[in-house]
């Protein structure tokens, strides 16, 4: 497996994992530069994205196909993610789950409140009626990172 940046070539198949998973497609081509995929011979497995809105970000469309689960691969491409976030001095990082809570709670994300959102992702299509009104808004602040020493 092998885990790059998403290029226009890959929005197909990340189209295509996300529908397959039940997740939104809107947006993705829009922020295509700031996904990465992971890709074995067969085919594109996994993928993930970050949506920037000045100090702060999205981070969205996380899934890895069922054949390939259980060996971290989503956890890398959360780590990637993060790290990308962090080179762009990024305050704090969202995201809308409806079923992995418990999953991005042990990636370093707790649940808010919507009020407790940074007004710029507000304005997302994830916020804006894509992900539905029951999604778990969570969020993780990146504090302590090297951009603060």
């Amino acid at each position: 497996m092998h885990l790059r940046s998403a290029a226009a070539p890959d929005l197909a198949a990340i189209e295509a994992l996300l529908e397959a998973n039940d997740l939104p497609t809107v947006g993705v081509a829009e922020h295509l530069t700031n996904f990465i995929v992971g890709v074995r011979p067969s085919g594109t497995i996994a993928c993930g994205g970050v949506e920037y809105y000045a100090d702060f970000a999205l981070m969205r469309s996380i899934v890895v196909a069922r054949d390939a689960r259980g060996v971290g691969l989503g956890k890398t491409i959360v780590a990637h993610l993060l790290a990308e976030c962090r080179t762009r001095a990024i305050r704090s990082v969202v995201l809308l789950t409806t079923t992995a809570e418990h999953y991005f709670s042990g990636q370093g994300f707790a649940p808010v409140t919507r009020d407790e959102v940074p007004p710029p992702l507000l304005a997302s299509s994830q916020f804006q009626g894509v992900c539905p009104a029951s999604a778990t808004e969570m969020l993780k602040v990146l504090e302590g990172d090297e951009r603060d020493h």
